[in-house]
């Protein structure tokens, strides 16, 4: 009974030990590819031509993290200013010295799972990671 006891603690801290740098890892990966779009986004959208993050741009981001592995249905895309206006209509685009803040969200996707195996209780189903960032428009009419 001992050995059998054994058995199954030993494999399955060998199971824990081998997979979970590799989840790690992806969840590593993501928030960096989430940032890097943070950023990209924010350098086109608060250059001198636009002043604004619109819907096109929003669609073109979810087709490049598509392309990567990310589900386009499940991200979430929250563009704020620091005046308060609408930082996403191109119509009325952000003036000069005001803050566009672009936040994106995406969920874990069962990446903590494995944990369960000793006894480390994973992330909510509902809770997501998120990369943020803000940059000063440089938009002038």
């Amino acid at each position: 009974m001992k050995q059998i006891l054994v058995f199954v603690l030993f494999a399955t801290m060998l199971c824990w030990l081998m997979f979970s740098p590799a989840y790690k890892h992806v969840l590593m990966v993501r928030n960096a590819v989430l940032q890097k779009e943070v950023d990209y986004l924010l350098e086109q959208g608060a250059n001198g031509v636009h002043g604004y993050i619109d819907s096109a741009a929003v669609l073109a981001s979810k087709q490049r993290l598509q392309q990567i592995g990310f589900n386009p249905a499940l991200l979430q895309y929250d563009v704020q200013t620091t005046s308060g206006v609408e930082g996403t209509n191109p119509s009325a685009p952000v003036q000069r010295g005001v803050g566009i803040s672009l936040r994106i969200s995406y969920p874990y996707e069962r990446l903590f799972e494995i944990d369960r195996l000793i006894r480390v209780t994973p992330p909510p189903a509902g809770s997501r990671m998120a990369a943020s960032g803000m940059k000063m428009s440089e938009y002038v009419p």
